[in-house]
């Protein structure tokens, strides 16, 4: 019975080792397997953070002053040396032509201004100057007209140009005289085909006194695209030509209206008809300059404004 009772403790115990064998090799086999995983698998490496890298100083670039090359400056140029001509003054030729127009030659003065000769690649402005009744062609010359342009071109106050003193024989009206068809007509293209002019209305002018006046407002309104610049000194208007200053006038495109010059004296026996011509340009609205200076109607007042005469005419050349 107690050798049973032995016999049976003794096969437990060895169930009981053999069970607890097997769970071991169970254990020991989990455990292999576990640790053949973990060698196959990426190691897990926690984040580390990297120390703030402190940039290296930037490299100090010295500072170049650069020195400009030296700008080369041009050798001077020389200075023309001034032709003794210019000092000289102008010269004063005269001549004639015929015309059709008129029963007698017609003369003139021409006034060419200082080196002419000289300079034979340059041309000029011209400028038309007609005297009055009961004198010649010669009065602008006494009054000093071609002195006058001598002295202000040496002086550089106004541009070389040519002045063209034509002779009236007649004193009536252009009805009848036939001067200002043969002055338009004749001696216009004359002078621009035997002299070296700028055959253009924006540098021909034209002007008179007294009766030469008269002429210059006849023919620079009438022919207004011959002439940019008309002066009238001590102006009686052709009384063939009162019917028609209106029109004239009218007729002008206002781009193109000469550019005009009025003056007369207070005393002068003519100022009526110089004053109604005025009239007209004020109701238009007109552009001009008109003076009313002391004075007579007689050379001693056209010398004393021959001056400011001449340097009108060339104002704008």
């Amino acid at each position: 019975m107690r050798r049973k009772a032995l016999d049976g403790f003794v096969i437990l115990c060895l169930l009981a080792s053999i069970f607890l064998s097997a769970c071991g090799l169970d254990a020991n086999a989990n455990l292999h397997k576990a640790g053949a995983a973990a060698l196959q698998e990426e190691p897990v490496v926690a984040p580390v953070s990297s120390p703030t890298a402190t940039p290296s100083p930037e490299p100090v670039i010295p500072t170049i002053t650069l020195t400009p090359a030296p700008t080369a400056t041009p050798a001077p140029s020389a200075t023309p040396t001034a032709l003794a001509c210019w000092s000289q003054g102008g010269r004063l030729e005269s001549s004639s032509l015929r015309s059709k127009y008129v029963p007698l030659p017609l003369e003139y003065f021409i006034y060419l201004p200082p080196c002419y000769d000289q300079q034979p690649e340059r041309h000029y402005p011209v400028l038309y100057l007609i005297h009055g009744q009961n004198y010649n062609n010669d009065q602008w010359v006494r009054l000093g007209a071609g002195e006058t342009a001598d002295a202000l071109i040496a002086a550089g106050e106004v541009a070389p140009f040519i002045i063209v003193m034509p002779r009236d024989r007649s004193w009536t009206q252009p009805s009848v005289d036939g001067f200002g068809q043969a002055l338009i007509n004749d001696l216009l293209p004359w002078v621009d085909n035997h002299y070296r002019t700028l055959p253009s209305r924006t540098y021909r002018a034209i002007g008179g006194l007294s009766r030469g006046a008269s002429w210059a407002v006849h023919l620079g309104l009438s022919h207004w695209e011959l002439f940019s610049i008309l002066g009238a000194h001590s102006l009686p208007v052709f009384w063939d030509d009162t019917p028609h200053v209106r029109a004239w006038l009218d007729a002008i495109p206002l781009q193109s209206m000469p550019r005009i010059f009025m003056d007369t004296g207070e005393k002068d026996y003519l100022i009526q008809s110089t004053l109604w011509f005025e009239g007209i340009l004020d109701q238009k609205g007109i552009p001009h300059e008109w003076y009313l200076f002391p004075g007579y109607h007689e050379e001693a007042y056209w010398h004393a404004h021959i001056e400011q005469y001449i340097r009108w005419y060339a104002r704008d050349w």
